[in-house]
């Protein structure tokens, strides 16, 4: 089996730009959030904010995502980009074994303030920030070292940088190239949720380019906004006091 790249993110965290990024590549089947599709819109949806009549696929199982990404990976290289809360249950070591693991991080006033704009009713079992924690905890704990963090700043900061040093970090020749492309991508031919209308952005976007450090002030947030961050932030730290830096 060749190699499978699982880049663990949550919600909102520029986690699409760089699988875009991937993408440019050329080298890897890059897959957009194999798990979560399932998890939204399988034949057992398991999202809290879940009800009758919600869209579902027949046939499309965690188990089934599982079982295709393992297919890809006996015919080449694998990139996908996902989020730990949706496969906590399946957390194993033989299950956990298969990949080779990294983690992109974000400030989660950005994120939470994000989902709070596409999703006023979010469920904070959608945040993802406690999964990050405990699959990065338990990776250590398994492999004696911590798997190699990225936080997003950093990323959009200094993309050449960090992007090649996430490359060293997997294991993959840095490709300069892939940073950059041409505008007017269609996100739907990738992302499955609403067809793709999160990534309008991006899809116009010109590549991975260095943008100034931005700040969100939590105080200034709504009050559901206010107390989610209270409760995430402790995980983000945990993972931030170990990221890969620049320098």
């Amino acid at each position: 089996m060749h190699k499978i790249i699982a880049l663990w993110a949550v919600p909102r965290s520029t986690s699409t730009a760089f699988e875009w990024m991937m993408r440019q590549r050329g080298d890897l089947d890059c897959l957009h959030e194999p798990f979560g599709e399932a998890w939204y819109q399988g034949e057992d949806p398991l999202w809290q904010r879940f009800k009758p009549g919600e869209k579902t696929t027949a046939g499309l199982t965690l188990d089934s995502v599982w079982a295709d990404i393992q297919a890809r990976a006996e015919k080449g290289p694998v990139f996908l980009k996902d989020f730990p809360h949706y496969i906590n249950h399946m957390w194993d070591a033989d299950f956990l074994s298969h990949f080779t693991h990294a983690f992109l991080i974000r400030d989660p006033a950005k994120t939470i303030s994000s989902m709070y704009n596409k999703w006023p009713d979010f469920d904070e079992g959608e945040v993802g920030f406690p999964e990050q924690r405990a699959l990065f905890d338990l990776l250590w704990a398994l492999n004696g070292t911590p798997p190699p963090v990225f936080d997003s700043d950093d990323l959009l900061e200094d993309p050449h940088t960090m992007v090649a040093k996430f490359c060293d970090s997997v294991g993959i020749p840095f490709i300069e190239s892939a940073l950059s492309w041409a505008p007017g991508g269609d996100p739907s031919e990738h992302s499955w949720w609403d067809g793709g209308s999160f990534h309008h952005n991006l899809a116009q976007s010109t590549g991975l380019t260095p943008q100034p450090r931005k700040y969100v002030e939590v105080s200034d947030a709504p009050p559901r906004v206010q107390q989610v961050h209270r409760r995430m932030k402790p995980h983000y730290d945990r993972l931030y006091a170990h990221r890969i830096t620049k320098d």
